[in-house]
């Protein structure tokens, strides 16, 4: 093969007879340059113009040759420059993207939102009501709007309550605190049973319990033992009240009027502290009230927001913590409850309720019905409506589809308990005379307090829906990065506070039923300790993307302006989380998606920006409903689109669900890497590769030796440039590290040597990708050098065995002919000879042995060692 011989033009496999002088592994001599004319010494026949003419020709020849060489030189660096990292092109100071971080970080993240795809996982539930039996389930479990009013708690409410209450752990530990102080604040999560606890503290105390009486042997005076308390007026408007009870009590007693013994009243007082300008009871205000009701002989619960506010209350000598009841059994509670009055009701040989609980609960524990509830643990509301569909699914009320539409919408009702009127205090009009000047001196809008502290809790609801899995810092500094743009939503005339010492995150916790757990995450391509957070419930992330962006349409606008700045971030646990949220964003509303987020960044300057937008067209290509349109998209802009759009979709292509076929995807990556003389080859080849880590590999390398014998120089350089980004790649920059993965626990191999390794069928069609690169004059280089980072990596550092398997399995195929093992010799004794990194000998011998049979070695060993 000549020197500026093309791929095309070269053989299937074995080098031709000629003797190519510039062979690395050549041990000839080279070439005599000389020219002998044939002619005697003294043969001086020839005249001065001849000689002048031989002259002139051999100048001609000499400056072809130097043309020639030029030509090879210039071939060789733009090969080289074909081979560079398309993501270098950043225009910032963070650095090269990551791809592999960014790969391992989508996958991670895919997870959140894969159970049940395209079946109603990212669906609200279509069902909103039923009827089971005697019995109405509402599937709209947002709560109302309205405050709790006073009025006496019926005698019949508690003893349902005293029937199905199932205590949580410590409630023995709270009922002493009330009996002994007569005043407890209790503090949890609206929605874990706080008040469904309050309510059997009081039941309990209140029965143990009457007041003096003023006359012996008078009846007892009726009245409620328990109440509700209108939160209007707080703790210090109780505790008047019971001062001015007793004061009228006082004046009977002394005007001698007799009266019954009076039972001892519980007080229930939930105080909505979250709310704008809402301020917490002092010690003084608490310590009042205690007194009021010891005069009083009564009991009072107050129900706090764990949070900020409530902190300095849950502190104190009156404050504990209510933790929530555990799960299983308030499954179990609800179900018997429901199965009773069936069973009771059932003729003669229906099943018995243990029957029919043993039934139920197997059914709630199969896979399916898991996924669609998708929480990790319920509360009481969420617990009652699970056992009243299992119930109903028994008793044949309710269809399997109907069973698996209601599990859904827990995860979906408790999405809009979370975002249902956040900022309704905000719309109340202000009094006459708030306004103040503006920053211009122009009249605006007075500012309104609390409005960071107010959209805080579900700006770091959303955050923790699209950066599940990342550490609590970057979860918590993304949610007050959004709680900014949500207040200069809501407010632009005013600039938000932000609040800096106000961070809570035991409540973030709890208010936002996530939880901590150790992990790792990666930092400049190493590895450090973390806390990690997530949701309790695979459901819950979908479930709060799906009802910010279907039913509160004013918030898209700052939520796209935030997931262009987490765009930007240069943590791959970011951004790329971010790009796979917004690819189930833009199936929610795609037009809307296309507009705001992927169009934009598909024709950004940074590569980052582009990935971005790739990603979140893979991630909808995920959803059966929207996937033929992102194979139209992604075609068009490979065929028409300017050359960021074309960037973009080579990288979309590189997911595999771009185009409808394998062949497909890469007919697609030639078109974009041929055209405008290979200007964007290199970042078709990395996709090409990325191809090669999915499970059909064995039809991309099919290809690249088309392309590599194509009659186009430009299909011939796809195929070069390929093969040797091909073997210069590791399995970790583009594939997840599974275990249980084909490839898993080679995540430092280079791709190719772990194909050689557990592909067989590749190993020769990828030796003659390699034998070609190594045998065409502008690959030469770059595939020399790629080779030899191969063979570096057949032991570690330490002595232990890394890619040896698949050297063995690459090296006799690649090595099989003379020549190529003369150049093989060439390659080692020049890495043992290297000053700045020798090979050790040892490492030079074995290596030549797993190339060469020992039949074939004919001595050569000894040259290497």
């Amino acid at each position: 093969m000549a020197d500026d011989q093309q791929a095309g033009d070269s053989p299937d496999r074995a080098p031709q007879n000629d003797a190519r002088d510039d062979r690395p592994g050549d041990d000839r001599p080279p070439r005599n340059d000389g020219k002998n004319d044939g002619k005697a010494d003294g043969d001086a026949g020839s005249s001065d113009s001849d000689a002048s003419e031989k002259d002139k020709e051999k100048d001609k020849e000499k400056e072809k040759e130097r043309e020639r060489e030029q030509e090879r030189e210039l071939a060789a660096g733009r090969f080289k420059e074909f081979t560079r990292d398309p993501l270098s092109e950043e225009q910032d100071d963070d650095g090269p993207t990551d791809l592999g971080a960014a790969e391992r970080t989508r996958r991670a993240t895919r997870t959140l939102f894969a159970t049940g795809r395209d079946h109603n996982s990212f669906q609200h539930s279509t069902i909103r009501s039923a009827h089971i039996g005697d019995i109405h389930v509402r599937m709209d479990a947002r709560q109302s709007g309205t405050r709790m009013r006073s009025g006496p708690v019926p005698e019949e409410e508690l003893r349902r309550l005293r029937r199905i209450h199932v205590e949580p752990e410590g409630y023995l530990r709270l009922r002493k605190a009330l009996t002994a102080r007569r005043l407890l604040v209790l503090g949890a999560a609206p929605g874990t049973g706080r008040t469904s606890t309050a309510l059997s503290l009081l039941d309990e105390v209140t029965k143990q319990v009457t007041t003096p009486t003023t006359a012996a042997g008078a009846d007892p005076a009726p009245g409620p033992r328990v109440k509700r308390v209108d939160p209007e007026g707080g703790v210090r408007r109780l505790a008047d009240s019971l001062a001015a009870e007793s004061a009228e009590d006082q004046e009977g007693r002394d005007g001698g009027e007799g009266r019954g013994a009076r039972p001892a009243t519980g007080y229930l007082l939930e105080l909505p502290l979250t709310e704008p300008g809402s301020l917490p009871p002092d010690a003084m205000d608490l310590d009042g009230l205690a007194a009021a009701l010891d005069a009083r002989g009564s009991f009072a619960v107050v129900v706090v927001t764990v949070g900020s506010a409530a902190n300095p209350l849950l502190a104190g000598r009156y404050g504990m913590l209510c933790p929530p009841a555990p799960t299983q059994e308030l499954l179990t509670t609800r179900l018997r409850e429901r199965l009773e009055e069936h069973v009771a009701e059932a003729p003669d040989g229906a099943p018995r309720l243990d029957e029919l609980l043993a039934r139920a609960e197997e059914l709630a524990d199969r896979s399916e019905i898991r996924d669609a509830v998708g929480l990790n643990d319920l509360r009481p509301a969420e617990a009652e409506l699970f056992a009243s569909l299992l119930a109903g699914h028994l008793l044949e009320d309710i269809s399997h589809e109907e069973l698996l539409s209601g599990c859904r919408s827990l995860a979906a009702g408790q999405a809009q308990e979370w975002f249902a009127g956040v900022d309704r205090a905000l719309t109340v009009a202000l009094p006459a005379g708030t306004d103040t000047l503006t920053a211009t001196g122009t009249r605006g809008s007075a500012a309104r307090p609390g409005t960071a502290a107010l959209f805080h809790p579900v700006a770091f609801r959303i955050a923790l829906a699209v950066l599940g899995g990342a550490s609590h810092s970057v979860v918590a500094s993304a949610a007050h990065l959004l709680t900014w743009e949500l207040s200069v939503q809501s407010d632009p005339d005013n600039t938000p506070a932000r609040p800096l010492f106000c961070d809570d995150p035991d409540s973030d916790l709890a208010l936002s039923r996530a939880e901590l757990s150790k992990g790792r995450v990666e930092v400049a391509g190493a590895e450090v300790d973390a806390q990690l957070i997530w949701y309790r419930g695979t459901a819950l992330p979908a479930a709060v993307l799906t009802e910010v962006w279907d039913r509160h349409f004013p918030v898209r606008a700052p939520v796209v302006r935030w997931l262009r700045l987490l765009a930007d971030d240069p943590r791959p646990q970011v951004w790329m989380r971010a790009a796979v949220a917004a690819g189930e964003l833009c199936v929610r509303d795609f037009e809307h998606g296309y507009a705001e987020l992927i169009r934009p960044l598909a024709e950004a300057a940074t590569p980052r920006r582009r990935i971005f937008a790739a990603t979140t067209l893979d991630q909808a290509a995920g959803h059966a409903s929207h996937r033929k349109a992102v194979h139209k998209l992604v075609g068009d802009w490979s065929v028409y689109g300017a050359k960021s759009l074309r960037w973009t979709a080579a990288m979309a292509l590189g997911y595999g669900n771009a185009a409808a076929t394998t062949d497909d995807t890469l007919d697609a990556l030639a078109r974009i890497g041929i055209r405008d003389k290979g200007e964007q080859l290199a970042v078709a080849s990395l996709n090409v590769v990325r191809l090669l880590a999915l499970p059909d590999p064995a039809a991309v390398v099919r290809r690249m030796a088309a392309w590599t014998h194509h009659k186009q120089e430009a299909y011939q350089d796809l195929g070069l440039v390929t093969t040797v980004r091909l073997a210069a790649t590791r399995v970790s920059e583009v594939l997840d590290d599974e275990p249980d993965a084909p490839l898993g626990g080679r995540g430092d191999w280079p791709l190719l040597l772990a194909l050689a390794a557990t592909r067989p069928e590749l190993v020769r069609p990828m030796a003659d990708l390699l034998w070609t690169a190594l045998n065409t004059a502008r690959s030469r280089d770059v595939a020399m050098d790629a080779l030899e980072a191969l063979l570096r990596t057949a032991v570690r550092k330490d002595g232990a065995e890394w890619t040896r398997q698949g050297l063995a399995a690459l090296l006799p195929a690649l090595a099989a002919e003379e020549p190529d093992r003369r150049r093989l010799d060439w390659l080692l004794r020049r890495m043992m000879n290297d000053p700045e990194n020798p090979l050790p000998d040892a490492q030079a011998r074995s290596l030549w042995w797993l190339a060469v049979p020992s039949r074939d070695r004919r001595g050569r060993e000894e040259r290497h060692g």
